[in-house]
């Protein structure tokens, strides 16, 4: 994966006269660059190779070997804008590839060290060289572009990766979604048990020997909660089947994916943390390899002999071996800074799409939620049209008429029994 915020690449400098004049151009590929310290030095703009010398082009000079090459970090990662790191996130380091060529003349050292750092063991362009770290994603708030560094907990004791940052915001979204859940099966209990209530109160018999027009409004009245019952179920049953199961099963797995992606991460963290040892390791042993080759070059100079000779070959053998050990370690911490870079932006970005998926998801549900209360106070409404209508046509008048005809009635048949058992 490329660098979104393109390779870092040094200062370029304009040909001077002599070596670098138009007349004596470089090979391919090769183009001059002057350090901040103002030492030339040559890149191959095809392999990232650099070296002091000037290249040539001809087998055997410098340029055309590998171990005669200084090797500069060809890969550099995304990392928080350092503006917006916090103070202590920050560990320096001194970086893989800011070594001279095995076997060659001292010539000043650090190339990469005024023009790079390292964060979490994996180099970056140095501020000062990079002032603004171009953003994967400069229009959004996005995970990949701000949780590289680490971070000291409250106590500080421990260090808290930026990654792991991100896997708690995920453990704690899941979490947040289950107690919403159970929010609504509380409010599911509460439906169940208010529409059992108003089911048993619609069958009670007090008040059921109203008559007239106003009895009629009451038994209506007594129906509708029956009614509304049968409609608080409907909601309470809705509510379990399109809001509380789907915040339920939404990621089961979600826990067990979140811990796959923390052991990966850790693992690649790892595996990166010892190349970079190793790369150290084998930066020191050339170093002192080039040590003891000037020390055997000043005693050859002080006195001529076949054994003095002989062991400045052997030296400068074992400083090309040194040389290229650090080669294949850094070779090989490139390939791990890659792989870490390359996975951590893909689950950075595969975290950030599952929390907009549940954020949406959320979403969705409690507006099914909003839209099933309305409905139920819809159908509500609809048990008490009837009531409203009946009540309006009670006539006290009527009702008093009515009473009066049947108990006079009553009354009338009454006392035809009475005259008849008299008689």
């Amino acid at each position: 994966m490329e660098d979104p915020g393109g390779p870092w690449k040094p200062r370029k400098v304009t040909p001077q006269t002599g070596e670098d004049s138009l007349t004596c151009p470089l090979p391919p590929g090769w183009q001059s660059y002057m350090s901040p310290q103002g030492h030339r030095y040559y890149v191959n703009t095809f392999t990232n190779e650099t070296t002091w010398e000037r290249p040539s082009g001809v087998p055997g000079s410098p340029g055309s070997q590998k171990s005669a090459v200084l090797a500069v970090n060809g890969y550099h990662s995304p990392v928080t804008p350092m503006h917006q790191m916090e103070p202590g996130h920050m560990s320096l380091r001194k970086p893989s590839g800011d070594h001279q060529s095995p076997g060659s003349p001292r010539v000043p050292r650090r190339l990469a060290r005024e023009s790079s750092q390292t964060i979490n063991c994996v180099t970056f362009p140095h501020p000062d060289t990079m002032p603004e770290q171009q953003l994967l994603k400069p229009t959004e708030w996005s995970y990949c572009d701000y949780f590289w560094a680490d971070k000291k907990d409250q106590q500080g004791n421990n260090t808290i990766s930026g990654f792991e940052i991100l896997l708690q915001k995920q453990l704690k979204g899941k979490q947040m979604q289950k107690e919403m859940a159970e929010f609504v099966r509380e409010r599911i209990k509460i439906e169940e048990e208010y529409a059992k209530n108003l089911s048993k109160l619609s069958q009670n018999s007090l008040a059921a020997q109203e008559e007239g027009t106003v009895g009629e409004a009451w038994a209506q009245l007594k129906k509708s909660l029956a009614d509304e019952a049968e409609v608080h179920l409907k909601f309470s049953s809705k509510l379990q089947s399109e809001v509380e199961k789907p915040l339920l099963n939404f990621r089961e797995n979600f826990k067990k994916d979140m811990k796959k992606y923390d052991h990966h991460i850790a693992d690649l963290r790892k595996q990166l943390a010892s190349r970079y040892a190793a790369v150290e390791k084998a930066r020191k042993a050339l170093s002192e390899r080039q040590k003891d080759l000037e020390m055997k070059t000043q005693q050859l100079e002080i006195k001529l002999s076949n054994k003095t000779e002989e062991e400045i070959k052997k030296a400068r053998r074992k400083s090309t071996q040194a040389g290229d050990d650090l080669m294949r370690c850094v070779d090989l911490y490139n390939q791990a800074q890659s792989k870490w870079f390359e996975e951590m932006v893909t689950t950075t970005l595969e975290l950030e799409r599952l929390e907009v998926e549940r954020v949406e998801m959320i979403r969705q549900h409690l507006c099914q939620y909003t839209q099933l209360r309305h409905e139920t106070d819809m159908f509500n409404q609809s048990t008490i049209e009837p009531v409203d209508q009946l009540l309006q046509k009670v006539e006290p008048a009527k009702d008093r008429e009515l009473w009066f005809a049947l108990s006079q009635s009553l009354f009338q048949n009454s006392m035809r029994s009475e005259e008849w058992v008299q008689v």
